[in-house]
């Protein structure tokens, strides 16, 4: 695993309804998710825990107050029936090298782009990001980040939780391994029907799996 949270920022798991997957995460693994902030641009709000030092869950739902700007949220979020693993997010620093790379493997990771928001404390978080609009073979191939001097959101997440596992699903594993491996990520795609990706979170409650 140390491989893996190495590079790994996050996880996504997208849902229709915030407060209610808030509950049933709190009520599976014995950690209660804190409320984090709002995204204007995408019409989202979420919630997060922290899954290793420098690694969170992000708990990523429609924000009912809020248009997206682009008139449809990431992620499918507006089509969801119920919550997925939908993304995940790895660190950088050069980000338009990062997508130079996954175009030469073959996958877009659209532009660099410029993202901020609140914390409930009035502390303000700014990152720039690869483009999580784009499809990357359903998301199994992640999005990527860099955090510039901000705090790293996983530092004032609620703790107790570590990841001990995250697999990720493709028809063409093959196929992906050699983007992960043009972009420099340490995981291994598995040939499955349907593209998908799995963690398992070792929490209060035991050992979890969150798909």
């Amino acid at each position: 695993m140390a491989a893996i949270l190495s590079v790994l920022d996050h996880i996504v798991y997208a849902t229709p309804h915030l407060e209610s997957t808030i509950r049933d995460i709190a009520d599976r693994l014995g950690v209660t998710p804190a409320l984090g902030g709002r995204h204007s641009a995408w019409g989202t709000r979420n919630a997060l825990f922290a899954i290793g030092e420098r690694a969170y869950l992000e708990i990523l739902a429609p924000d009912p107050d809020t248009a997206p700007s682009s008139g449809h949220r990431p992620l499918g979020i507006d089509h969801l029936a119920a919550p997925r693993l939908a993304s995940w997010v790895c660190r950088a620093q050069d980000l338009h090298t990062i997508v130079e790379r996954g175009a030469r493997a073959g996958v877009d990771l659209g532009g660099v782009l410029h993202g901020s928001r609140a914390r409930a404390d009035g502390t303000m978080l700014q990152w720039d990001m690869t483009d999580l609009m784009t499809d990357r073979e359903a998301g199994t191939v992640p999005y990527f980040i860099d955090w510039g001097d901000s705090e790293h959101p996983a530092s004032s997440s609620p703790q107790g939780c570590s990841l001990i596992s995250f697999r990720v699903f493709h028809p063409d594993s093959g196929k992906l391994n050699v983007v992960f491996e043009t972009l420099g990520l340490p995981v291994q795609a598995e040939r499955s029907s349907r593209a998908s990706l799995v963690a398992s979170i070792s929490c209060p409650r035991g050992v979890v799996d969150l798909s």
